[in-house]
């Protein structure tokens, strides 16, 4: 079969195309449009393959714009398509956690990689990519850039978990002559602490695996490793996770 899965969050959306011999992926910024990124994406993933629209089997939709897609046979929740991306990338993986652009989840599985319990912040930006971009344009700095700069031995404590309350306190330890390495190690600590805490609510058993577009940041992933007492897995596609569980569901319709 030949299948397709998209990923569309809120701030990129990833499609991953399944073929008998070979997968491709790409990412792009969602944009405002989530029905248009969609379309892009089946477009130019169908393009790249050198296929037809026609040739596809069957597309799944997931993410924030997964209704949106006017082409996919079924849209399903992030918490199914994860689990399946991951269980397939990782099998041995029994809790995944998930930062994305406005969003974090943590999702506990079984020894079939069937989801048992799970848990999600979409309400505050607090422990998301969001709250990251948001202070990486405080610091002047590109957000890809934060794992690297980061100096951990002069970490800054970050009190306020509200976007705009940090916003004003880094200003505040920059006005104080704080370095910028300590301060960013901060707020990797403190999206850690927040969650990490969320984590503890449905129980962390190992192996644990860290995936979204966040988990490229390497500060993060130490942050995390630190709260949560426990080596991280981290796939090679982990922006890609969703997309994936995504096509490979699609070979079931």
């Amino acid at each position: 079969m030949i299948t397709l899965g998209l990923d569309i969050g809120s701030v990129a959306a990833k499609g991953v195309l399944l073929t008998p011999d070979h997968s491709y992926q790409m990412v792009v910024p969602t944009g405002w449009s989530p029905r248009d990124t969609g379309q892009q994406l089946i477009a130019e993933l169908t393009r790249l393959a050198r296929l037809e629209l026609h040739d596809v089997d069957a597309i799944v939709a997931t993410g924030y714009g997964r209704i949106s897609v006017p082409n996919a046979d079924k849209s399903v929740t992030e918490i199914t398509c994860h689990a399946k991306g991951l269980t397939s990338l990782l099998p041995q993986v029994r809790t995944v956690i998930d930062i994305g652009g406005q969003d974090s989840k943590v999702i506990r599985l079984n020894e079939s990689g069937r989801v048992i319990d799970f848990a999600m912040n979409d309400k505050c930006a607090a422990g998301t990519g969001r709250f990251l971009q948001v202070m990486a344009q405080v610091l002047d700095m590109d957000v890809s850039d934060l794992g690297e700069a980061e100096i951990p031995a002069e970490t800054v404590s970050i009190n306020s978990m509200c976007t705009v309350f940090a916003e004003s306190e880094i200003i505040g330890h920059l006005a104080q002559g704080k370095s910028r390495g300590g301060l960013i190690a901060g707020l990797h600590q403190s999206v850690a602490k927040r969650v990490a805490g969320m984590a503890a609510r449905i129980g962390v058993v190992g192996p644990v695996a860290f995936t979204g577009g966040v988990a490229k940041n390497s500060g993060i992933r130490r942050a995390l490793e630190a709260e949560l007492k426990a080596p991280l897995l981290t796939p090679y596609y982990c922006q890609f996770t969703g997309a994936l569980g995504a096509a490979l569901l699609a070979r079931n319709l």
